[in-house]
């Protein structure tokens, strides 16, 4: 049985430097021909990081209703190879995001919600310098998922956990309780 530890979720308004650089398909194909094992993992077809994890291309800098999509539906491509390492869920009280994270190192997961709106998942491949890699190429040195989240999500109180081996990732983001109605006898 694989044991979790909670880890930080940060909480930051968005900043236009991070993610400003938009991964075009042609570009990935060019540095995924060029790129290292650590990098393909990361980005390979199934993983959160992956931008063909929807069965075509899409940016996974730009944010994404995930949750408005059935895992089953969106990801049955994906499923039926057997390279699937995700998967997303809800429930009465929570949202639900399950994935392997490939790749990643120790300690380098970042997990934080921008403005109330987009979840972020992100992790560091490579040392990027002195400078922030998230600007810029950050194809080069990391990876990310943005997610829009629902309406009702209670991001405030989103949890995040990464198993002892750093290879499992499990976000929970609850959801607002309904407002009873009074008028219903």
């Amino acid at each position: 049985m694989t044991s979790y530890k909670q880890i930080e979720v940060q909480f930051e308004e968005p900043n236009p430097q991070k993610w400003c650089v938009p991964l075009k398909e042609d570009v990935f194909v060019t540095f995924m021909n060029k790129g290292n094992s650590t990098t393909h993992k990361a980005l390979c077809e199934g993983s959160l990081f992956s931008p063909l994890l929807f069965g075509k291309f899409f940016d996974p800098s730009d944010a994404f209703p995930l949750w408005e999509f059935d895992s089953d539906v969106l990801l049955s491509n994906a499923r039926s190879s057997n390279q699937c390492t995700v998967d997303w869920s809800q429930t009465e009280t929570d949202y639900l995001l399950r994935a392997e994270i490939p790749g990643v190192g120790k300690g380098s997961i970042r997990v934080c919600v921008e403005d109330g709106k987009v979840l972020v998942v992100s992790g560091q491949l490579k040392e990027a310098g002195t400078t922030d890699w998230r600007a810029g190429n950050w194809w080069e040195y990391g990876c990310v998922r943005r997610i829009e989240l629902p309406e009702n999500a209670e991001w405030r109180k989103t949890e995040a956990f990464l198993s002892g081996d750093h290879k499992f990732l499990e976000v929970k983001i609850p959801k607002t309780p309904p407002i009873p109605n009074d008028d219903v006898p």
